[in-house]
């Protein structure tokens, strides 16, 4: 029977953690399910023996480590005809039983979803803000200046829209786990790769929005996601590259030639708070 339901794994020195990923899935949906593990690690870590003898598993090669995007994008080649959903998963993410399932109903009943975002949970079982706003330049303003001091802002509020027990439309949703549309997806042309890391989810959410495609947040399906294993390798430059994302979106959304000196602005005041985070 052809899959037609793919998992999409972005891995980089993982082995230590997929395990978990691997043992949950059997029970995250009654159907087959491809498994596509993009491998960004350019040593021998062990994934090849973890994943061997697996069904309907494929490993890709990644060593030039293009980012997270870019590594999902190089997986949709590797998928079968038959797949019509992709899931785009952590390596670090458990999954709860019966979770895919839902998720592919909750998509299949909303004719115009081209992503659908379970409630992720972090390691120590809280609710994690997965589905958020698109950031406007004020929110994301007052967000970036306050939530590490005042984590209860307006502004942070306003970006996260914490309402965490409603099904709902959202502006993006967290790229740790979420379902998305093979034909939406690929309509838009996968993940923009000119961003290695950080806000390729918001960009991926806004993008679908603009061409017509909805993003929903389905708490009834739940994961848990440990975070940050991949990256605390290489933590302080992930700082760096996070705020260079944030700038890149920003830019993006804000490009008229006329824009040019807020450009500026938001490049200096970027650069700046990533050299106060990073100490």
């Amino acid at each position: 029977m052809s899959a037609r339901i793919a998992v999409v794994v972005v891995a980089f020195r993982s082995a230590d953690v997929i395990p978990g990923l691997l043992d949950s899935l059997s029970a995250a949906s009654r159907e087959p399910l491809e498994l596509v593990v993009v491998d960004n690690s350019d040593i021998d870590d062990g994934l090849a023996e973890t994943l061997r003898g697996r069904e309907r598993t494929t490993l890709v090669p990644s060593p030039d480590n293009p980012g997270y995007g870019a590594a999902v994008n190089r997986a949709l080649p590797h998928l079968g005809d038959a797949v019509r959903w992709v899931v785009v998963a952590n390596p670090d993410v458990v999954i709860e039983p019966g979770a895919i399932d839902t998720l592919v109903a909750a998509a299949e009943r909303l004719p115009d979803a081209g992503a659908v975002g379970p409630l992720i949970r972090d390691a120590t079982g809280e609710p994690y803000p997965s589905a958020r706003n698109v950031p406007s330049l004020r929110t994301g303003i007052g967000h970036a200046l306050f939530v590490r001091v005042w984590p209860g802002n307006p502004w942070t509020a306003r970006y996260r829209n914490d309402s965490l027990v409603e099904e709902r439309e959202a502006g993006w949703l967290s790229g740790a786990f979420l379902l998305l549309s093979r034909e939406a997806f690929e309509q838009i042309g996968g993940f923009d790769e000119r961003y290695f890391m950080y806000f390729e989810d918001v960009d991926l959410g806004r993008r679908l929005t603009r061409a017509g495609w909805r993003n929903y947040y389905v708490p009834s399906a739940t994961v848990s996601h440990v975070g940050a294993t991949s990256t605390r390798h290489v933590a302080r430059s992930m700082i760096r590259v996070h705020h260079a994302s944030a700038y890149r979106f920003l830019a993006d959304k804000y490009q008229g030639w006329y824009l040019f000196p807020l450009r500026a602005t938001l490049r200096a005041a970027l650069w700046l708070r990533s050299r106060i985070v990073r100490g």
